[in-house]
This record gives structure tokens, sequence and C-alpha cells, in this order.
């Protein structure tokens, strides 16, 4: 029988990182990684892993790598997280007020957060369906939740989280009939020590701001423990449901 496999997407994150860390050093687990930069991938300790390195993630790219993993017949995927997610760049930073909303960060923010794991979803149903229990971890956020929003802002990101929350729950009620062995939980990993976070975090809570490794051992316990039941689970780093 084939080892249970992670398939890490997005895999340059700081979280991505740790999880992949975390997956290798666990005896018998497979792991694939597909990313843009593959240099964080090339250390000996991941001599075994699956690298799939991609030049853009365009429907036609996501393609080829599910591709690429099919090469191999006897892997099982058991795990998968998918970890992309845009904040701010260069030239986007999240909107304090309406006036600041624009056409293309708006774009680029939704393209980022929820076309991109839609496609990805979207492809590797047909591959992940079968009899084998598989977890989908798709990276959400709090700000995501209308109920929760009471103090506003953010609208790009806020209405791509919303967006993805969405397309995930209506997913979740069509693999309930047609592919009943897949769980999708959609994941807000609190206020992570990255990038993404950085110039937010002076107004973070004592307490809250995490490291990469402790959300990723969160996030592997609320997988382990999640219940293959047909629906989406809207979840943050302690398991704790999300008001929609």
């Amino acid at each position: 029988m084939a080892n249970p496999t992670t398939l890490i997407i997005g895999a340059n994150s700081e979280i991505a990182k740790a999880l992949a860390l975390q997956t290798v050093n666990k005896s018998n687990n497979g792991l694939i990684v597909i990313t843009r930069d593959p240099s964080f991938y090339l250390q000996p300790l991941f001599r075994n892993s699956k690298v799939i390195t991609l030049a853009d993630y365009q429907e036609y790219s996501i393609n080829e790598a599910i591709d690429s993993i099919k090469e191999n017949k006897a892997t099982l995927i058991t795990n998968v997280f998918i970890c992309h997610g845009l904040l701010h760049n260069q030239h986007i930073t999240p909107e304090k007020r309406l006036q600041a909303f624009d056409v293309d960060s708006f774009t680029e923010v939704m393209n980022a957060n929820t076309i991109t794991p839609m496609l990805w979803l979207k492809n590797l149903v047909p591959y992940l369906s079968g009899k084998e229990t598989c977890k989908v971890v798709i990276f959400s956020a709090r700000v995501g939740s209308i109920a929760d929003n009471k103090i506003g802002g953010w609208y790009s990101y806020r209405a791509s989280k919303a967006a993805t929350n969405m397309l995930l729950k209506t997913a979740a009620i069509e693999l309930a009939r047609t592919a009943k062995n897949i769980k999708l939980i959609s994941f807000h990993p609190g206020t992570t020590d990255s990038p993404l976070s950085k110039p937010f975090q002076k107004n973070v809570p004592e307490g809250k701001l995490f490291t990469s490794e402790f959300v990723a051992s969160q996030l592997f316990a609320i997988v382990d423990n999640s219940e293959l039941d047909g629906e989406v689970s809207f979840v943050d780093w302690q398991g704790k449901s999300i008001p929609w």
C-alpha cells in the first residue's frame, strides 16, 4: 500500500515551509510541493520529496503540475494545503477608506486569494476522488466572515476571502454527492509572523502573533481530528468554528 502523501501548493509561504518541514519529519509520510520558487526545497532533507516548479498559476500550468503528480500512480494524497494569499505588495495596500478602492488592485487580490485556489480545487478533485479520505485545506481569514465584520476596511481582502468561503461552501454541497471522500477546510491561521503580516504587527495584541511552526502544528491537529462529514469547516487556528 502506498504511503500517505501531503501536497502543499503555494509552498513558499512561511506556514507552507513549516508544514513541509513537519511533514518530512514524520516517518513514512511522502511530500509533494508546488511552488514558483523552489530554493527552500533544495535542502538535503527534501531529497525524497517531489518538488514541482511553476512559472505561474494559470490553469494550463496547474494542469501540467497535476499531470506531473499523476506520473507516479502509487501516490496516495491524503492531505492538501492550498496556501495562496495576497494582502499587500509593492503597489497594493489594504484599503482603509472606500475612496481607496481600486479596480486593478481588487482584481489582483481576487485572483490570488479566490480564483487561483478554486482552479486548484477544480482540477484536483477528479484526481483526489476515490475511496481514501483526503482533507483539503484552503487558507482563508477571519476577515472573510461577513457576520464577524465589526470594524470595516480592507475591502478587497475581505471580499476575496468571503468569496472563497462561499465557493467552498458551494463546492462542499456538490462533493457530498460526487466525491464523498474529500473533506474541505477553510482555515484562518491567525496573525503569523511572516512578510504578509509584517506591516500590521504593531497592532497585534500580546500573545497573538504566532510562529509559522506553531500554526503548522495546530493545523495538522485540526486536519487529523476533522471528520468526513460532507461539509466545509470554517475554523481558526484553535479549531474553533468561525461564523460565515
